[in-house]
């Protein structure tokens, strides 16, 4: 499956700011690494010289890479006519069977971690949520068996740290 072409304005800002400082600051330093490397003379067994050059392409790649993702990426915000389902970008408060509660935030697939709550807008418990409101249960299919989720709240505005994250 295509993932979304989707993030938040947070989202996109960090990934812009991954670009700048990988363009601005990391490559510039390495290539001047590897200038004063090769000017040691034997590049075959020069240790900084390779590593560096190594470390150039990865960059290289990653800047390809957050060039072309950034400009296919479509920034979503929040619109008031959102508020009381579940769309892109919103905080959910989740609680299992068993009581238990998560917090989730549906985001981009760029972004997403769930160490820190963001919940990828693709995955089956995402999709699941969709266009859902409070109080309604959701089912999710997992190789484990269904699971189901009750719907306790919904915001498109940062829970406050009271609330817990899911661990990993």
């Amino acid at each position: 499956m295509k993932k979304s072409d989707y993030i938040t304005r947070e989202g996109w800002l960090e990934l812009d700011r991954e670009f700048k400082t990988l363009w601005k600051e990391e490559r510039p330093r390495v290539t001047q690494a590897v200038s004063e490397a090769a000017a040691l003379g034997d590049r075959s067994e020069n240790a900084e010289y390779i590593y560096g050059k190594k470390r150039l392409r990865e960059i290289d790649r990653r800047l390809r890479f957050l060039g072309k993702r950034l400009d296919a990426l479509t920034i979503v915000d929040p619109s008031p006519q959102q508020e009381g389902r579940v769309f892109f970008g919103a905080w959910v408060e989740l609680e299992d069977e068993a009581g238990q509660r998560v917090r989730y935030r549906l985001v981009g697939p760029d972004e997403f971690n769930l160490s820190e709550g963001k919940l990828s807008v693709d995955s089956p418990l995402a999709r699941a949520l969709l266009k859902k409101q409070v109080d309604d249960e959701v089912e999710v299919s997992t190789p484990s068996g269904l699971q189901f989720w009750y719907i306790n709240e919904i915001r498109y505005s940062p829970f406050e740290a009271r609330g817990r994250t899911p661990k990993q």
